[in-house]
């Protein structure tokens, strides 16, 4: 457990708006901060930065808590992981009690373990005995500062090479296992899971090495073969090179499909390349890429798998507000292909002629049907309507459909009215779908799981919210409140829950500002108690205003059952009477 007096010390010095603000661009609005949320798509600003309880809020997702909290979903890190990555930046040493953690220390082996692993695959490549992966990577025309560089490697076709170095350098079985470097065979043994195989070291963008990626050289197998997830490597939150692509001073970053591609377009100068790794891009990566650049070029393979990845990451990137462009490769099939035979040089004049999304995607109808015949033409128009109707900037709508018309030898005007009467049947459906999936409001926070409970017991619920809320600006109350109701008397768990932490650190005299809780809380308590803290602010309170809601919370209390009821005798029946009548007065 990390002292209460290292984590005051650490909320001093790590204001929410100053960490919050490197990641999201933050408007003031008032005495709080607005932006566009980075853990959901939206296009409208509802992330919220409070700082008089250092907190943020956000109204489309439900995400919320404090700077840890905020950190911990950002950078995919674990609690004890988070206070080390902020420790960090405030220049503060970690107190001896965390370094005993088993989940952090079996992560710092693990990356201990990667980056021994890295270097031996390293020396591997440029010993004898690596001359199979050496060649191969020469081949593909890259040079040995390039292969430095990047730390590529190769694994030997033996079946337990990594294990004896790595064992022998006082690594654990469960170690070997958790780092997913070596796998475990039917009788129990273990063998190495990257076998002839050049190695491509998978780094974070704090330097970590985190996975690995391995192109198979002879025999069968996949191709390509990645490290699964582990304690310290997610696929779908990292991308190949961002540790390098960051630091760029280009506006924009190009998205290949592959290492080689990447390493290939590093090599000829363009170091704002990344790649994902071994899956289509995810929201995760869309996400990550646009809190480093404003507009990304995607440049995908030219065969049909690559061109249906490229649709997909458009989609995703539009979500995200980046500006997205598409790069048509003609002459070869990849980035790395095309600058061996054309070079580096033309390759950027390929990249200052890609064209925009809406460009992409108006080539892929064209190519979809016969356009010099009637059918064709009356086909490709309709489906152009369509994806005009998607397109939300009025003015790039009009200048796209006064080009295609003009092509064509359609009316502008047609299609445009066409176009607009699409997007309102569009938004027609949507308030109906809307409209259809409206429930009663339970107060939760959106992105928060349903509670029938609560549901149930709204007036309640209600009443517990705003009780919490108060405490939460008033720990000074603590004494009057907790003389009137425990967390017993609650009616529903979740606020039960919440009040009895709260209850049991005033108790103990301790702090029960939002990061103080976060070690206490999971992500979705945290989620609710910062709803409740902004459901508050810029209010103040009585004690007669918490004494209201605890009012409404004990009246549950005397609403008896039929059940119970039936089971009173007569002294107390007598006694439920009287307060019932005192109730109607």
């Amino acid at each position: 457990m990390i002292p209460d007096s290292f984590i005051q010390e650490l909320k001093y010095r790590c204001d929410v708006e100053s960490v919050i603000s490197s990641y999201v661009q933050l408007k003031r609005r008032g005495r709080n901060l607005t932006g566009l949320c980075p853990f959901h798509s939206e296009k409208t600003p509802s992330f919220t930065v409070y700082p008089d309880s250092q907190s943020f809020y956000c109204f489309g997702c439900g995400a919320g808590g404090d700077v840890v909290t905020f950190v911990r979903r950002v950078e995919n890190l674990d609690y004890v992981e988070a206070i080390r990555f902020l420790a960090q930046k405030a220049g503060l040493a970690m107190p001896e009690e965390v370094q005993n953690d088993p989940a952090a220390r079996l992560k710092t082996r693990i990356l201990e373990l990667n980056r021994e692993a890295a270097r031996f695959f390293f020396h591997q490549l440029i010993s004898p005995e690596g001359r199979p992966g050496y060649v191969y990577l020469r081949q593909r025309g890259l040079t040995d500062q390039t292969i430095k560089r990047f730390g590529l490697g190769y694994a030997g076709a033996g079946w337990d090479n990594a294990l004896k170095f790595l064992t022998g350098k006082g690594y654990s079985r469960e170690e070997l296992l958790a780092a997913a470097l070596v796998t475990q065979g039917r009788n129990g043994s273990l063998y190495d899971l990257f076998r002839g195989r050049v190695i491509f070291p998978i780094i974070d963008i704090r330097g970590n090495v985190i996975g690995f990626g391995g192109r198979l050289l002879e025999g069968n197998g996949p191709k390509y073969l990645n490290s699964p997830d582990t304690p310290v490597f997610k696929k779908s939150r990292n991308l190949f090179a961002m540790n390098v692509a960051k630091s760029t001073k280009e506006s924009s970053l190009i998205l290949a499909e592959g290492y080689m591609d990447v390493v290939a377009l590093h090599q000829g100068g363009f170091e704002n390349a990344v790649a994902t790794l071994g899956t289509s891009l995810t929201q995760e990566q869309a996400r990550i890429i646009s809190g480093y650049c404003q507009q990304v070029v995607i440049s995908y393979d030219s065969d049909e798998a690559g061109q249906k990845a490229t649709r997909r990451a458009i989609n995703l990137f539009n979500e995200t507000g980046v500006k997205v462009k598409v790069l048509k490769i003609e002459g070869a099939k990849d980035p790395d292909e095309y600058i061996k035979k054309f070079g580096a040089a033309r390759f950027k004049k390929l990249l200052e002629g890609s064209r925009g999304a809406v460009d992409f995607e108006i080539e892929k109808l064209k190519s979809k049907y016969e356009t010099d015949t009637a059918e064709g033409k009356v086909a490709f128009l309709k489906d152009f309507a369509s994806l005009m109707a998607g397109v939300n900037s009025p003015i790039e709508r009009e200048v796209y459909i006064g080009k295609v018309c003009e092509e064509f030898g359609v009316s502008k005007e047609n299609m445009m009215q066409q176009a607009v009467a699409i997007m309102k049947q569009r938004i027609k459906a949507k308030e109906r779908k809307e409209r259809s999936s409206l429930k009663i409001y339970t107060g939760e926070p959106p992105g928060v799981r349903t509670d029938p409970q609560r549901s149930k017991y709204i007036r309640y619920a209600l009443a517990e919210d705003k009780l919490i809320g108060i405490l939460m600006k008033n720990p000074d109350y603590y004494e009057h409140i907790h003389s009137r109701i425990s967390p017993e008397d609650f009616v529903t768990t979740r606020n039960q829950e919440l009040f009895g932490v709260l209850v049991a650190r005033l108790a103990e005299n301790k702090a029960i500002d939002m990061m103080s809780l976060s070690a206490l809380l999971n992500e979705e308590q945290m989620s609710v108690l910062s709803q409740l803290v902004a459901s508050v602010s810029g209010m103040g309170f009585q004690k007669e205003d918490a004494d209201d809601y605890i009012n409404a919370i004990l009246e549950f209390k005397k609403n008896k059952t039929e059940q119970q009821v039936a089971g009173m005798d007569n002294e107390q029946l007598k006694d439920y009477i009287t307060s019932l009548a005192a109730k109607k007065k």
